[in-house]
């Protein structure tokens, strides 16, 4: 399940919640108002909370990604470099070569 479709069932479920708890409120109103009140802090901060991994998260993956992207390119810039010394090492033989035979 996506990260989207997980927030919009867990904001289903505190609203079914809330009208459950409305209807069957043994308390009075000022009560239940309280009770929804902090019902719906402590949702808040939960999803602040999950925000603030999920931000974190993703900073870290980021941070690895770019490393890994910085990793590849000096290996490929080696591998750029040592066959360029390749290529040219067989260019300056291939010349003495026919130098020779000229």
């Amino acid at each position: 399940m996506n990260t989207l479709k997980l927030w919009a069932v867990f904001t289903v479920g505190v609203a079914a919640g809330a009208a459950v708890a409305l209807i069957y409120a043994p308390d009075s109103g000022v009560k239940t108002r309280r009770k929804l009140k902090r019902g719906l802090d402590d949702a808040s901060d939960y999803v602040k909370d999950k925000a603030s991994a999920v931000r974190d998260a993703t900073s870290q993956f980021s941070s690895q990604a770019q490393d890994v992207i910085n990793r590849s390119r000096s290996v490929v810039s080696s591998a750029v470099d040592a066959a360029t010394g390749a290529a040219n090492a067989v260019t300056s033989a291939t010349k003495s070569k026919i130098a020779e035979f000229s």
